[in-house]
């Protein structure tokens, strides 16, 4: 039997969390994405702590006019902007089970350009 779309992305999800984890020095950055919104969080898996965290919900993205894969680029470069001032310079993608292509690629290379090296 097939498996279902939300069965297939939490085996996905299972795979990559087994290899990525993140640690003080090089956190994790994992990825939400909805059909409206979309979220990242920067995550030190040791200490079981999230070190910083961006949304498209923020007023100055939220009230911006541009389509949901700019939003993404914008949440990526003020992830960027609150790993850097935390003194974090690179961390690990966790694309959460989700395609890297479209919102996730933009947050991922709006990341880059802020600063935050994978």
């Amino acid at each position: 039997m097939a498996n279902t779309k939300s069965t297939r992305k939490i085996s996905i999800k299972k795979r990559i969390r087994s290899i990525v984890n993140g640690d003080a020095t090089s956190p994790r950055l994992s990825v939400f994405r909805s059909n409206k919104e979309i979220y990242a969080q920067l995550i030190d898996d040791v200490s079981k702590r999230t070190i910083a965290a961006a949304s498209s919900r923020v007023s100055e993205i939220a009230d911006s006019k541009v389509t949901k894969s700019d939003k993404a680029a914008m949440v990526g470069k003020a992830i960027a902007a609150k790993a850097l001032a935390a003194g974090i310079k690179s961390a690990r993608f966790d694309r959460n089970g989700n395609l890297y292509h479209g919102r996730v690629k933009a947050l991922a290379d709006g990341a880059r350009e802020g600063g935050l090296q994978f």
